[in-house]
């Protein structure tokens, strides 16, 4: 969070502008290459084949992520629409279409004592779906909603995320040693990844004039608009699970993989998908979710696990 905060100051006071921003340009392209390369190396095939036998549990969090969640965004801007810029609306839309996050959905769901091996098939399988149907989400539901900002890079996924995933995990056999033995290191690709991006669209956003397109007041529907989202699909996923009689342990699978979303993937691939100055606009929701999801997911883990304490 500091991280991102520094970055957005950065961008702000020494944006980079001409040959600077064509070298971080090329540095953020690199950079999302190599991310999307060790995400399929890292990606372990068992855990994906294991946990196609509890596919009920796996279709209700793939069901939440990718229907649920793109329909809450559509029905908000249709009834919201007139609050925010298309911009913004297509950053909530973007937000909506992406996939579940893996590793904090997987350190929340064993905080709260919920069923780790569904978890981590869940959030993988999220992940690998996410690099398909996210583009194909976010073309349809731009396309409904009436914005004016183009999905400009479709193509570009193949070339730049889904290739470089392919082949990580097909090299996957040759690497996992090499992976585990420089694992902090290569966890690091996360951070700067988003980073570098996140400098490289807010340079180029401010040089646009970012900050006096959005006004305070904006931001303050922003921020509420996300954490209606969220708060939705918290109640929703809980409601739902018990609804359907799933075991307490795969309630929090459930609630945590079917209501978080990626950062790590969304920045980089806002950036294959959107081009323009707009960019910085649209990475705000994603950016504003990723926080607040945290800091909300960290005390239901809490509540959820002295739960379990108090029983036993």
């Amino acid at each position: 969070m500091l991280a991102l905060l520094f970055t957005l100051v950065l961008a702000t006071l020494l944006p980079a502008s001409g040959d600077a921003a064509v070298a971080v340009n090329w540095l953020a392209n690199i950079t999302v290459v190599l991310l999307f390369f060790f995400h399929g190396a890292k990606l372990a095939r068992s855990a994906v084949i294991a946990g196609l036998t509890h596919w009920r549990l796996h279709v209700l969090v793939l069901a939440c992520t990718f229907m649920m969640f793109p329909l809450l965004g559509l029905a908000l801007s249709k009834v919201f629409g007139s609050t925010l810029s298309p911009a913004l609306w297509t950053g909530i839309l973007f937000l909506a279409a992406l996939p579940s996050t893996v590793q904090s959905s997987i350190a929340f769901v064993a905080l709260a004592k919920g069923n780790v091996p569904a978890a981590v098939a869940s959030a993988s399988a999220s992940q690998v779906l996410g690099v398909l149907l996210t583009p194909l989400l976010v073309s349809l539901l731009s396309g409904a909603q009436g914005g004016d900002v183009a999905v400009s890079g479709i193509g570009k996924v193949a070339l730049q995320i889904l290739l470089p995933f392919i082949a990580g995990h097909l090299l996957r056999p040759w690497l996992q040693d090499f992976i585990a033995r420089y694992k902090s290191t290569i966890a690091l690709t996360d951070r700067a990844t988003i980073l570098i991006a996140v400098y490289s669209a807010f340079s180029a956003a401010v040089i646009e004039g970012i900050w006096s397109r959005l006004p305070l007041a904006d931001f303050v529907v922003l921020f509420a608009l996300c954490c209606v989202m969220l708060a939705f699909a918290l109640l929703f996923t809980r409601a739902i699970a018990r609804k359907l009689h799933f075991a307490r342990e795969d309630e929090i699978v459930i609630v945590f993989c079917g209501t978080k979303k990626s950062l790590v993937q969304g920045v980089p691939m806002a950036r294959v998908l959107f081009a323009g100055p707009d960019l910085g606009l649209i990475l705000l929701p994603i950016m504003i979710f990723h926080q607040v999801q945290l800091m909300v997911c960290a005390v239901i883990a809490g509540h959820y696990a002295k739960g379990v304490k108090d029983d036993g």
